[in-house]
């Protein structure tokens, strides 16, 4: 067998316990779930998974990364995508971040929920991650008020009422409800510009 497969076979192990984890610590919450329960679901032993993280804090940390990586990336690229005018690319950052909680909405809500379940050198990582997406929203917005476009005075608050706002919408939102992903950015993207005072 080639290197290259066992690497490949070695990640689909992780991302087998990564999913049953998702779904157990979003049912049960990181400390109700027990390595039994992430194996039983996984398909696969206790001694499996050690194979692929030594701890059950590790498959927690990983999570985190992960979905904040991602939301990360996908709001960069609707940024670099966006037209120059601050009220636009705000408004598009938002989009992307409401899509990526509609539609990665356990490990979103995991991302949100569980960092009290951290140890200390997860939570350095998970809270440096998090600063990043602060940090690119905030540049946004004081972007927008340095050109006249925004009126807010309190750019770095409106940056976290707006990531904050967004981040929930994992907590309720179901498929097949009364609006679809699109529908929902739209309006999170509207309230988004009131609040920095888009004019």
């Amino acid at each position: 067998m080639t290197q290259a497969r066992v690497a490949k076979q070695a990640r689909g192990g992780r991302d087998v316990v990564v999913a049953a984890a998702v779904d157990n610590f979003q049912r049960l919450g990181y400390h109700g779930t027990s390595m039994r329960d992430i194996a039983r679901d996984a398909g696969i032993t206790v001694a499996s998974i050690y194979h692929h993280f030594p701890s059950k804090q590790l498959i927690l940390q990983d999570i985190m990364k992960r979905v904040l990586s991602d939301a990360f990336s996908a709001t960069r690229t609707a940024l670099m995508a966006a037209p120059a005018a601050p009220e636009e690319r705000l408004a598009e950052i938002v989009r992307a971040w409401i899509r990526f909680h509609t539609h990665r909405r356990a490990e979103a809500l995991i991302g949100a929920s569980e960092i009290r379940s951290l140890d200390d050198a997860g939570r350095s990582i998970v809270i440096a991650l998090r600063d990043e997406q602060e940090r690119m929203f905030r540049d946004v917005i004081e972007h927008g008020v340095s050109v006249g476009a925004f009126a807010t005075p309190y750019p770095a608050e409106a940056a976290r009422a707006i990531l904050t706002m967004g981040s929930s919408v994992a907590s309720w939102y179901r498929a097949g409800g009364e609006l679809s992903p699109e529908e929902l950015s739209d309006r999170y993207a509207a309230l988004a510009l009131g609040a920095v005072g888009a004019r």
